[in-house]
């Protein structure tokens, strides 16, 4: 059988590749650009970056005292906020993240929260009492390995992760992560299966 191109067939196959590669870049592209257009508000601090971002690889310590890591949560979109208990904004801010937990939680989505730095978990748990909020981890990363492995630096700092368990957006400061805002963006990535 005899091919144009003077039979070169890995050029073709080259030349199929590439141009696929340039339609997915394309379309996670225009699919960041959608993300980003849903922002309203105080979601306008949140930045999508324009590849996905690897996470740390080391462990939190759970609230049962085994440990666990971000790679857990592959699969599924999660939400993943760094916040310590002498942080008013994360006080501020939880309840919101909880509400976001309690109705888009699920086999697709997840809340995570992480307490880095000092914070014992009785103080933790009392944290949590205090402000209403049950349904959420009260994971820990008392050395920050992970936030600095993460580059967080001021708290809160909430990052959005990918099925792949790829950073894809980060927010520093608190927001209203219940808002309509916040749902739609979280909603989008559920429904369009996000991954790298």
């Amino acid at each position: 059988m005899s091919w144009p191109f003077g039979g070169n067939m890995k050029i073709l196959s080259a030349l199929v590749l590439y141009t696929c590669m340039i339609f997915g870049a394309n379309a996670a592209l225009a699919d960041m650009n959608q993300l980003a257009a849903l922002r309203e508000g105080d979601m306008k601090k949140l930045s999508f970056h324009s590849e996905p971002k690897p996470v740390s690889q080391s462990t939190y310590t759970m609230e049962d005292g085994s440990t666990g890591s971000l790679a857990d949560y592959q699969g599924k979109i999660a939400v993943v906020n760094f916040w310590a208990t002498w942080c008013a904004p994360c006080r501020k801010e939880m309840p919101m993240l909880s509400e976001l937990q309690s109705e888009l939680g699920g086999e697709d989505f997840d809340v995570v929260t992480i307490a880095t730095g000092r914070n014992p978990p009785p103080a933790m748990k009392s944290f949590f009492d205090e402000i209403g909020v049950s349904n959420l981890p009260l994971h820990r990363d008392p050395n920050m390995k992970i936030s600095r492995e993460m580059g967080i630096l001021g708290l809160p700092i909430t990052v959005i992760l990918n099925r792949d368990g790829q950073e894809i957006a980060r927010m520093q400061g608190d927001a209203h992560w219940n808002s309509d805002s916040a749902k739609a963006i979280i909603k989008a990535l559920i429904d369009n299966g996000a991954s790298g």
